[in-house]
């Protein structure tokens, strides 16, 4: 980005105060064995131990389930829904696989080195089960509205399912606190820092600050937003028929060049994975020893993929089917491919590319560090490493659209209006995200992303043992019906 201008500083100035005491509260943490513990991550992570315990280790045993669903191989015709499995799937893993990919990733490890890689898978395994209760909670409570659109998503199955427990009131607070919550977050983290820094990305590999897009920011904040305005007023149908066009493409694309690097660093891969596991269990010079390489891990993967935020459980809501346990397997996919996958072969680039000493050194930091680890093996990868972050960038923009969209609509009411209103106001942050900085707000939109966890997470536990027994039913139908074919 820019210098800051007055009018940044002046935002900045009069928001920090409020920024760092709402921050301060939602990431409030704890000093545990010479580390400090932000208790929303231990929320989001005691709550992910605890449903792949109490659901029997689904995340695994249900993976080849889960593919054959996003594959079509179990669809039935008649089933209500706007999109299918894979659509829906595009859709949520287009709002979690952004920046925070390439550039978190490389922070983690310059922190606390290569063991928070190994945490970091273990609490993207972990997080699949939250997901799954999540996205089946989301299809079982949706509303079909008259004109055949859905609506679900965590404001729907507190509010619904708590009534359902006599609980009535808890459920509408709940509901309409986690809608408030979202509404203003993803004006800040799903769309003006994602504007923020695809600017910033185009500033970079058009010339920094001598570059021709200087101050420019204004006019490529009105141009995303244009190319934002156009596919969000079509609906979820729309961003989805984008997103699983999109999301692919760019998962791939990064796999791909991610695994070229990993393989031209062979030689070093034995070694990597040794510090990983070591460095996991006995790491030195970091804050905090054991516990805090592992707050790391578990703080990068839970922010990366959103497993208890409840986020992703909007877009499935909107899926075709019949069974909502169903869509449950398809959401366990998602921090599977985005935590597992993206994240582990972006911190495994980093890893086999320098020695610790280098990347914990502090010379290069964010995407700056991963853009150099791709480079040093392949020299023009700066330039298509910043288009995949210009389309993470993009695509997360899309799937916070239509999340906010529909706590706004949740809150004042379904029509037209309302969503076409939701989407001005979002468009118009987009640009402005672009053309200033705005570190206070975003801090804030941050903070409300995670304190959503809370509302979520208490509901999830609530009707825990009603997704266990839908889960057991659908695995004795499904059993039942392979017997007789």
């Amino acid at each position: 980005m820019t210098k800051p201008t007055s009018l940044d500083q002046a935002i900045d100035t009069f928001f920090q105060p409020i920024s760092d005491a709402i921050a301060g509260f939602i990431f409030y943490s704890v000093p545990v064995m010479g580390a400090q513990v932000p208790l929303i991550v231990c929320w989001l992570v005691l709550g992910a131990c605890f449903f792949t315990v109490y659901l029997g280790f689904i995340n695994l045993r249900g993976f080849g389930h889960a593919v054959g669903l996003v594959r079509g191989k179990y669809a039935k015709p008649g089933a209500q829904g706007e999109i299918t499995p894979f659509q829906a799937l595009s859709a949520a893993v287009s709002g979690t696989v952004g920046i925070g990919n390439i550039a978190g990733v490389a922070i983690t490890i310059s922190l606390g080195g290569p063991g928070a890689i190994l945490w970091l898978i273990f609490a993207g395994f972990v997080g699949m089960t939250t997901k799954f209760v999540e996205c089946a909670l989301g299809v079982k409570y949706r509303q079909i509205n008259p004109d055949g659109t859905v609506s679900g998503g965590p404001m729907y199955y507190l509010s619904g399912g708590l009534a359902q427990r006599g609980r009535p009131r808890l459920g509408k607070f709940l509901g309409g606190f986690y809608a408030v919550s979202i509404i203003i977050g993803c004006l800040g983290i799903g769309n003006m820092f994602q504007s923020n820094q695809a600017y910033g990305q185009l500033l970079y590999v058009t010339g920094g600050e001598g570059g021709p897009l200087v101050g420019m920011g204004w006019l490529v904040g009105i141009a995303m937003a244009v190319l934002v305005g156009l596919i969000v007023v079509g609906g979820i149908k729309s961003i989805a028929q984008v997103t699983s066009k999109l999301v692919p493409f760019m998962v791939v694309i990064y796999i791909i060049g991610a695994v070229v690097v990993i393989g031209m660093n062979a030689a070093n891969l034995p070694a990597a994975i040794g510090a990983i596991i070591a460095g996991a269990f006995t790491p030195s010079g970091v804050a905090g020893g054991f516990v805090g390489i592992m707050i790391l891990g578990f703080q990068r993967a839970a922010f990366s993929n959103e497993a208890g935020i409840g986020s992703a459980a909007i877009a499935h809501s909107a899926v075709s089917t019949k069974d909502p346990i169903s869509e449950g397997f398809v959401g366990l996919l998602e921090p599977f491919i985005d935590t597992v996958v993206i994240c582990t072969l972006t911190g495994l680039v980093i890893v086999t590319s320098f020695p610790p000493e280098t990347f914990m050194a502090g010379s290069l930091q964010g995407i700056e560090l991963t853009s150099a680890a791709f480079a040093s093996q392949l020299s023009w990868s700066p330039v298509p490493l910043s288009v995949a972050a210009l389309l993470f960038a993009f695509s997360t923009m899309l799937a916070w659209a239509y999340y906010g969209t529909k706590a706004w609509t949740y809150m004042l009411g379904e029509g037209r209006a309302a969503q076409y209103t939701f989407s001005v106001i979002f468009c118009i942050f987009i640009v402005i995200g672009a053309a200033v900085q705005l570190d206070a707000i975003l801090q804030i939109s941050d903070a409300l992303i995670f304190i959503m966890a809370i509302p979520n997470l208490i509901g999830l536990y609530i009707m825990a043992p009603e997704v266990k027994r839908d889960l057991g039913d659908y695995i004795a139908r499904l059993s039942a019906s392979r017997a007789d074919g």
